[in-house]
């Protein structure tokens, strides 16, 4: 069938090299200029689907390529540093307010607490617990305030475990 003269086939042939192996491909212009930009454009076309590098990719179908994974890096977490809370010994702060501010601060049940009581007053320190910075910073804090409130000189430290 002739091609009426305003239109201006640019490619007219099978292709197998780019993955059309049935049928033909015809692009057609109604004006001269027209047939510039199709013709760049389906030649990014079909240079989108030529094989990048014919000695990788699938032996089967050399315009497919293979996929290339990646490892997985596994990502180490460190743990966070750990922080001793200690209570400092002075004559002047009586033991059940000792007692009293690790019950309530460290949670510690009434026999726990006398016996880190006990080590603050013949050793001179003690462990209250063993928290994470942050943690420490902050029960370091109540207990100094709270045993300013109540007048009493205790010392409450913080040491890396």
């Amino acid at each position: 069938m002739p091609l009426p003269p305003s239109k201006y086939p640019f490619f007219y042939r099978k292709m197998p090299q780019y993955g059309f192996k049935r049928g033909f491909c015809v692009v057609f212009a109604t004006r001269p200029y027209e047939i510039k930009v199709s013709i760049s454009v389906f030649r990014m076309f079909l240079m989108s689907r030529a094989p990048k590098n014919p000695t990788t990719g699938n032996p089967g179908n050399p315009y497919i390529e293979d996929t290339i994974l990646l490892e997985k890096q596994v990502e180490q977490v460190k743990a966070p540093s750990m922080y001793k809370v200690l209570l400092l010994n002075d004559d002047y702060t009586p033991m059940e307010f000792v007692v009293m501010v690790i019950q309530e601060y460290f949670n510690k049940d009434h026999e726990t607490a006398t016996r880190i009581m006990l080590q603050v007053h013949l050793v001179g320190k003690g462990v209250c617990g063993i928290f994470t910075r942050d943690v420490a910073a902050t029960k370091v804090h109540q207990v100094i305030e709270l045993s300013r409130e109540a007048g009493h000189p205790l010392q409450c430290t913080m040491e890396e475990a």
